[in-house]
């Protein structure tokens, strides 16, 4: 039978996504000389020199912004900034501060409570990597030729133009993909998996797992996870349906690249940036009015078993998407409202670094720039004030973590919802027009002496039996607690 458990600390958690080479750097992590200035735009090639004791350095910050897990795009030694061309799985990057900084890292993390989930690279390595070294060196008489796909000498390994004469994720020549039906390979990636986790991480995001099309090798890869750790999560990079991999025996849950269409859909009906969200991996994202998304709401609630969708999470943005301010073309007062989304949900929600600031950005290298700790002036405090309360909110209030989520009322401007648990129960409303609705009656029995705005943005009173007035301001949305 499939072990429906997934791990309870996900489902309390406020996640937050780093780009090692982007967020922070330290004076206590040794640097090569040719680095790209830190306040220069990024490149695709470039480094900035980012490193893990520099996100030691902003704990307190992050912590003070509600954060309880982090989530890192690749550490391990690699020759790119965003480090999926794995050279040596065993090794963080020296330019990361090596494996002592991680080690530091996991300690500082842990001692204020909070995880770390680091990204599981297990499809391709890069050119660099020893055993596909040893094929380019030693054609046909390596030792390792059942561990890619080979075709025919010589490997073309450097000329994308031409044929490789191996597979190759996406037929690019430095990311050469793994062979997984021999078992050498197979040991060798489940034993990183567990190394790690015995290292003290908290965690594997996989990334594009869908292209290793063997529910065997993920099996025996939660096992001998849930074996060092029964509390480590699993999560897989899946753009679209997971139902595959979410029965309970392979992952915990998926990227919910759903919700984020739907959200914006929703509150960017009339400024999604179609043509820099068509550059990435959610292709095209259908505006949406209230009932459409409430319809929406409905698929992503009922599509997976309730363990998942309590672990799922749950993003705006990502190394791999526009900035969340540039997907709604700059109208901050849609993502303001994607917010109050993303923390109302069921799942984890996932801030992509930096968008807590009001970064901006298209698709890379434009959306991993760094952040302009020197430059504080330049940053949107009125949108990081509202990350942080929401944060917290959800961390205060057990209904936003694990109550139901049920639709209460949608028509042309106006979406309101509620989650419930244990005696607790919050309503949350978006008002998508561009005017302010002034105690507009809503068909809903609050039931309770008084409505406590959280966010103090609106005011919610009950009217008559079944009745209630809403006052919001124009493209704003507000949290209540009826008491």
């Amino acid at each position: 039978m499939s072990d429906m458990y997934t791990p309870e600390w996900v489902k309390d958690a406020v996640f937050y996504q780093i780009f090692p080479d982007r967020f922070a750097k330290s004076a206590r992590v040794p640097k090569p000389t040719h680095l790209e200035p830190w306040e220069m735009p990024p490149t695709v090639h470039g480094y900035k020199g980012g490193d893990l004791l520099g996100v030691v350095d902003k704990l307190d910050y992050l912590q003070d912004l509600g954060v309880t897990a982090l989530y890192f795009n690749p550490i391990f030694q690699s020759a790119s900034n965003h480090r999926y061309h794995t050279h040596d799985y065993y090794r963080v990057d020296p330019m990361l501060g090596g494996n002592r900084a991680l080690k530091e890292l996991l300690d500082a993390c842990h001692a204020r409570g909070m995880r770390v989930v680091l990204d599981g690279v297990f499809n391709h390595a890069s050119r660099g990597f020893f055993q596909f070294h040893d094929i380019l060196e030693n054609g046909p008489h390596s030792a390792y030729l059942d561990w890619f796909h080979v075709y025919t000498f010589p490997l073309n390994a450097y000329d994308s133009d031409g044929a490789l004469g191996y597979a190759a994720w996406w037929q690019l020549p430095a990311l050469p993909k793994f062979n997984t039906s021999t078992q050498a390979v197979r040991e060798f990636l489940w034993g990183v998996a567990t190394h790690w986790l015995e290292f003290g991480i908290d965690g594997w995001r996989l990334d594009v797992p869908n292209e290793i099309a063997d529910d065997a090798f993920w099996r025996e890869f939660r096992r001998r996870c849930r074996a060092v750790n029964p509390e480590c999560y699993i999560v897989g990079e899946i753009w679209d349906d997971a139902e595959r991999w979410l029965g309970g025996d392979q992952f915990d849950a998926v990227m919910n690249y759903p919700f984020t269409r739907a959200a914006f859909g929703l509150v960017a009906a009339s400024s999604l940036n179609q043509r820099e969200i068509g550059r990435c991996g959610l292709q095209y994202i259908a505006p949406l009015d209230p009932p459409g998304f409430a319809r929406e709401v409905e698929v992503l609630l009922t599509r997976y078993r309730p363990e998942v969708t309590a672990a799922q999470l749950n993003l705006l943005g990502s190394h791999d998407t526009p900035r969340a301010l540039t997907i709604v073309g700059g109208d901050e007062s849609a993502l303001r409202l994607a917010l109050l989304l993303l923390f109302s949900f069921p799942g984890a929600p996932c801030l992509y670094y930096g968008d807590e600031l009001g970064l901006s950005g298209g698709h890379d290298p434009e959306c991993r720039q760094t952040v302009p700790w020197d430059h504080p002036e330049g940053w949107n405090r009125g949108l990081w004030e509202m990350v942080r309360k929401l944060a917290h909110l959800r961390l205060a209030h057990p209904a936003l973590r694990r109550g139901r989520f049920r639709t209460l009322y949608a028509d042309a401007e106006l979406y309101v919802f509620t989650r419930e648990f244990g005696g607790e129960r919050l309503v949350g409303a978006l008002n998508l027009a561009p005017y302010a609705l002034a105690a507009k009656p809503l068909p809903l029995e609050l039931s309770a002496a008084r409505a406590e705005p959280l966010l103090g943005a609106g005011r919610l009173e009950a009217a008559a039996a079944g009745a209630a007035h809403l006052s919001l301001g124009a493209r704003s949305g507000e949290l209540f607690q009826l008491a």
